[in-house]
């Protein structure tokens, strides 16, 4: 439990879901780990707070700390870097894993909603980048990791829901393809200094507490969906060694470099990449 011992991590989205079970899965290794949202305090009906989980992490004995920054404001995020620097020190590994989306039909998506989800999914995890590879590359040491998402690609029909489902994610899905590019041209020109880059997608759904509409997706095809054990231990995987460009999936890197899958706190194996998620217990 010592892959990440004396890195600082930093993990934007990480207030819950899958940004928060990566903060502890790096914990677990001995991270310190710099937790990223929008806001500290509560987000209304959304699980998790960002003092849940640097709480949650000092308690499992991790060293953790938070930062609210809104990615969407260019000028707040532009200074996040600089300031996550001063905390447990330079940051040597980026997890951009904050997202968000409009969804509309794709006849229908306003520019100013396209423009939201674009800056907030491909420009800001770009930003950040930018801001953290000085540093990294003068180290010759850095990893950075873009969470996308299988939106990116067009479903292969017939289509397991109605048409309307594959439909309103497309704009979307076309900020994680955008994604998807610019990171293998990036790791291609930074690989050179020791830094590497990759982007990292659920196989399909991620099952996480409080996601209701999840389960009930979970229940009619349990095959869509993945325990968030297995992102959190395939983003491990692509932060500890020397990959690059990859556009994987979670399962697929876990099948691929044979690692087992363990609960977020690193003490038990829960499996391997055919791991399947407990509907009821994150009930």
């Amino acid at each position: 439990m010592n892959e990440l011992a004396g890195k600082t991590a930093l993990i934007t989205g990480a207030s819950r879901g899958i940004g928060r079970a990566i903060a502890m899965r790096f914990a677990a290794e001995g991270a310190n780990v710099i937790a990223v949202a929008s806001r500290l305090g509560g987000h209304g009906q959304l699980q998790g707070t960002l003092e849940d989980t640097v709480s949650d992490i000092q308690a499992a004995g991790g060293k953790a700390a938070a930062i609210a920054c809104d990615l969407c404001d260019v000028e707040a995020r532009s200074t996040l870097m600089q300031e996550a620097d001063k905390v447990f020190g330079p940051v040597d590994i980026l997890v951009n894993n904050a997202a968000g989306s409009k969804m509309k039909m794709p006849s229908v998506s306003s520019t100013e909603e396209r423009s939201w989800m674009f800056d907030l999914n491909v420009n800001a995890p770009i930003d950040l980048s930018q801001q953290a590879l000085p540093g990294m590359r003068e180290r010759k040491s850095g990893w950075i990791l873009n969470i996308s998402s299988a939106t990116a690609f067009q479903p292969k029909v017939p289509y397991r829901d109605r048409p309307e489902a594959a439909h309103i994610c497309v704009a979307y899905g076309a900020t994680k393809a955008a994604l998807d590019r610019y990171t293998q041209g990036l790791a291609h020109e930074v690989s050179v200094d020791q830094v590497y880059v990759n982007t990292m997608a659920p196989e399909a759904i991620v099952l996480t507490e409080g996601a209701s509409y999840v389960r009930d997706i979970a229940r009619k095809n349990p095959d869509m969906v993945e325990p968030v054990e297995m992102m959190a231990e395939a983003a491990l995987a692509l932060c500890v060694d020397s990959h690059v460009g990859q556009v994987t999936y979670s399962r697929s890197i876990v099948h691929a470099l044979g690692r087992a899958v363990k609960s977020l706190d690193g003490k038990t194996v829960l499996g391997d990449a055919f791991l399947e998620a407990d509907v009821e217990a994150t009930a």
